[in-house]
C-alpha cells in the first residue's frame, strides 16, 4: 500500500495540533511588556510541546522517507501515535493553567510517555513489514535513544512527585536529546 496518504494525513493532524496549542495563548490586556509576563507558564509549556511535536513530525518524516510501503498494522500504529500527540494541547494547557502543579505535570509526563510508546509501536510495525534486515530495520537497530527516552519519562514522573519543575527539566532533557533529527533515518534514505 502506498505511504502517501498516511504521510499527508499525519502532516495535517500535526499541523492542527500546533494550531490548537498556539490558539491557547491569549493576547494579554494592556499595552506594555509587563502585561505579557504573566504568560510565561503558558509560553514555556507551549515551547516545550511545540518542540516535541516538531521532533515527532521531523522523525516521522525521515522515517517515512525511508519507508517503501505501509500496511494496515502500520496505519493503525500511526493512528495510535496521532491519538497521543493530539492530546498534547490538552495536557499542555492543563499544565500551564496550573503553573506546573504536580498532577498536571504527571499527566503531561504520561502523555509524553504514551506518545513515545506509540512511536515505538509504529517503528516495530514498520520493521516487521519491511524486515529486520531491511535498511529501515537496520536503521532502527536497538533504538537505545528511544529506550533511554522512555526511562527518562518515568524518571521525570517520579521527579514530578518531588518537585514538578524537576519533572519539567527531565521532559526538557528528553526533548534536547531528540532535537537533532535521527541520523539513522537520514542514512537509510540514501542507501535503499
Amino acid at each position: 500500500m502506498n505511504k502517501g496518504r498516511l504521510e499527508a494525513f499525519s502532516d495535517g493532524v500535526i499541523a492542527v495540533i500546533i494550531t490548537i496549542m498556539v490558539l491557547e495563548i491569549k493576547v494579554p490586556q494592556g499595552e506594555h511588556f509587563a502585561d505579557v509576563l504573566p504568560l510565561w507558564p503558558k509560553f514555556m509549556s507551549y515551547l516545550l510541546s511545540f518542540v516535541y511535536v516538531g521532533i515527532y513530525w521531523n522523525n516521522h518524516h525521515h522515517t517515512l522517507q525511508a519507508t517503501k510501503s505501509v500496511n494496515g498494522a502500520i496505519l493503525w500504529a500511526n493512528l495510535h501515535l496521532l491519538f497521543w500527540l493530539s492530546l498534547l494541547p490538552f495536557s499542555t494547557d492543563w499544565m500551564d493553567e496550573n503553573h506546573f502543579a504536580r498532577d498536571p505535570m504527571l499527566l503531561y509526563g504520561i502523555n509524553l510517555l504514551m506518545a513515545a510508546l506509540a512511536y515505538t509501536i509504529f517503528t516495530i510495525a514498520l520493521v516487521h513489514h519491511h524486515g529486520r534486515d531491511s535498511t529501515l530495520g537496520r536503521a532502527f537497530g536497538k533504538d537505545i535513544k528511544g529506550k533511554l527516552s522512555l526511562l527518562l519519562y518515568l524518571v521525570g514522573m517520579g521527579l514530578t512527585c518531588i518537585n514538578p519543575l524537576l519533572g519539567f527539566a527531565a521532559y526538557a532533557t528528553v526533548a534536547a536529546i531528540w532535537i537533532v533529527p535521527d541520523p539513522r533515518m537520514k542514512r537509510a534514505q540514501f542507501t535503499e
